[in-house]
């Protein structure tokens, strides 16, 4: 199966295949909105809005499963994002992304791109915390945090994978690269 195989739920409970992206490039975030990377969202609607016109989409797919720091219901989540930080791409269910009831989709992202390491600033710190949770993190192609991101470009590759910690420039660059 390949990534446009594949379907998610949308914040309404509504089936949305992954077919409806064809031809796009696509990041594919786990978020939670009380998380020390929640900022990102900014830097996210950015990215949607500097690039959406040329083909970015951005699936922004809840998960509580680091820190219980997605608290709420999907609708609740939406309000907090759009009130905060003005999103206007669009938000799943929440969902898991490791473990017995992972999406599929995410068990598919994750065999075709595998943790690689933390990067950035705040490396050392991820390496630590995660390690004090899980001490064989290294050894999983498993999400470690919030904020993981994934890019699909336009044939439904995934190309790369991009830690919490990684710079939102660095994804911007590969995003252009692919548009």
């Amino acid at each position: 199966m390949g990534f446009y195989d594949y379907y998610v739920t949308d914040a309404k409970g509504n089936q949305v295949s992954l077919k409806k992206y064809e031809n796009k490039v696509v990041l594919v975030v786990n978020t939670a909105t009380a998380c020390g990377f929640t900022p990102q969202y900014e830097e996210l609607e950015k990215l949607h809005e500097n690039y959406n016109e040329q083909g970015l989409e951005i699936l922004d797919i809840p998960c509580n499963q680091f820190g219980g720091q997605a608290p709420g219901s999907d609708e609740e989540i939406h309000e907090f994002c759009s009130l905060h930080f003005n999103t206007r791409f669009p938000h799943m269910h929440k969902s898991d992304v490791n473990g017995e009831n992972e999406l599929p989709l995410y068990t598919f992202l994750k065999s075709e791109k595998g943790f690689e390491g933390f990067t950035g600033e705040k490396a050392d710190f991820m390496n630590a915390h995660v390690g004090n949770l899980v001490p064989n993190f290294r050894e999983t192609s498993d999400i470690k945090w919030n904020f993981t991101k994934f890019l699909v470009d336009r044939k439904g590759n995934v190309v790369a994978r991009f830690e919490p910690t990684a710079d939102m420039a660095d994804v911007e660059k590969v995003i252009k690269e692919l548009l």
